[in-house]
């Protein structure tokens, strides 16, 4: 008889797992890299891994149906004759028409306006629907200058000077030749059909001294009324900040690596730039060394989701925060109702990310006539506003919880974290412990 040895069961590498194996394979039959849309796939330290410490004996809570909690932010007061008063600490970020379907932005001018908060063009310049749409609406001026013109600038409400975004810090964009319609062409001043790439960096200014004297051009196209932001990626946000701030900035942007694109190539998207959870304290601290925290405003951006995700942001000393690819869902985007058609796609609702394609079964991030009838900008746009809602009560519940009257009072003494990554980037103590890791070199 035989003895045959006990079958190995078969063990897959963490290291090489199916996608990547995937990917390789990918590559080695085009040639080319992968380009995509949305922000990075990968599990990072978030807001999931802080906690919130509700009152007890040592806290008074606040009661939820009778006594008031704040949540109004006013943005740009530090030099605008017209600073921005929200009525809510949650803006929607830059999102290009030509990336998105008119009617997607018309609907986010729509929902913005609902819900009292502002919205932003994005690259490509400000459509009509935008900005007869939209209350409040934030001008981006970045390198590419498509669709850029003074007009338009002193149309706004306010202008951000976009020096490079969470998903491809120090990346230019891409919009691909299938999304160059007659109507993107011409206001970006360049062919139909033909593939757009914004440059990474902007043509007339190299440094932190340029910068200021460019901010103060903006200032006199606009007479000094309008705010002007500074959007950096997350890299390096203690230093970023501070120079935006000797730059003259009156609101800094930082978008941390979950922060989405259109498009770029993944191996950018998954692997520069840092978490939006590390970008919080240093930016705050380098507006706190500067004695200018609360003077100039901090919006964080990337993978903002709900209510909770505010309240801690705000809490680690944020002023407001910005979210893209949560207004898109909201919209509709990746709706499992178009299932069958994401199928067709080789892709299913939740993973499609084949944004500059132009195929997009939800009409949202398409210039495809037939598909842009599926967006009815004003359904999508009170979805926002639902949307929106439903996060500013959750942040409101969880600051009343903590006693506070306003959103703008919570603070990282009311936070703590599971994981020790999550306790370092913040700077609370780990949970169950009065431990910062890193604070006075240990």
């Amino acid at each position: 008889m035989t003895y045959r040895n006990p079958p190995t069961t078969p063990r897959k590498s963490a290291t090489f797992d199916d996608y990547t194996l995937s990917e390789i394979r990918r590559a080695a039959a085009t040639g080319i890299y992968d380009i995509r849309g949305a922000g990075a796939k990968r599990k990072l330290p978030h807001f999931d891994d802080l906690l919130v410490l509700g009152a007890s004996i040592s806290r008074y809570p606040l009661e939820g149906y009778r006594e008031r909690c704040d949540t109004s932010v006013v943005l740009g007061s530090r030099h605008a004759k017209k600073p921005i008063e929200l009525k809510i600490p949650i803006t929607i970020a830059g999102m290009s028409f030509g990336s998105l379907s008119g009617p997607a932005k018309e609907a986010l001018g729509r929902g913005a306006t609902l819900s009292g908060t502002s919205t932003t063009t994005g690259d490509g310049g400000m459509t009509e629907e935008e900005r007869g749409h939209s209350k409040t609406l934030v001008y981006q001026y970045l390198p590419s200058r498509y669709g850029m013109n003074p007009r338009d600038l002193r149309r706004a409400d306010a202008i951000e000077i976009v020096i490079g975004q969470g998903a491809k810090p120090g990346g230019g964009g891409m919009l691909l030749g299938q999304k160059i319609s007659d109507r993107v062409a011409e206001m970006r001043t360049l062919p139909k059909g033909i593939d757009q790439r914004s440059a990474s960096r902007h043509p007339d200014w190299t440094g932190p001294d340029d910068l200021e004297i460019k901010i103060l051009e903006l200032r006199e196209i606009t007479d000094w009324e309008k705010p002007i932001y500074v959007k950096v990626g997350g890299a390096r946000p203690y230093y970023d900040t501070a120079l935006a701030v000797k730059a003259g900035a009156d609101v800094v942007v930082i978008d941390g690596m979950q922060g989405g694109t259109a498009a770029t190539q993944e191996v950018f998207i998954e692997n520069v730039g840092q978490p939006t959870l590390a970008c919080i304290r240093p930016a705050v601290q380098a507006l706190q060394d500067l004695g200018m925290h609360r003077k100039v405003q901090l919006i964080i951006s990337g993978g903002i989701r709900n209510g909770a995700d505010v309240a801690k942001a705000l809490a680690l000393g944020v002023d407001a925060v910005s979210i893209g690819t949560a207004a898109l869902v909201a919209l509709g985007d990746n709706d499992p109702r178009w299932e069958a058609e994401y199928n067709e796609l080789g892709t299913t609702a939740g993973a499609y990310d084949d944004w500059h394609e132009g195929r997009d079964p939800a009409g949202i991030t398409t210039q495809d006539p037939e598909l842009m009838k599926r967006v009815d900008p004003i359904a999508a746009g009170r979805r926002l506003a639902n949307y929106l809602k439903v996060m500013t009560l959750e942040a409101q519940t969880i600051a009343r919880a903590c006693g506070k009257n306003s959103l703008h009072n919570l603070e990282p003494e009311d936070l703590v974290a599971l994981t020790i990554e999550a306790a370092a980037m913040a700077g609370v103590p780990l949970a169950g412990t009065n431990w910062i890791p890193g604070k006075n070199g240990f």
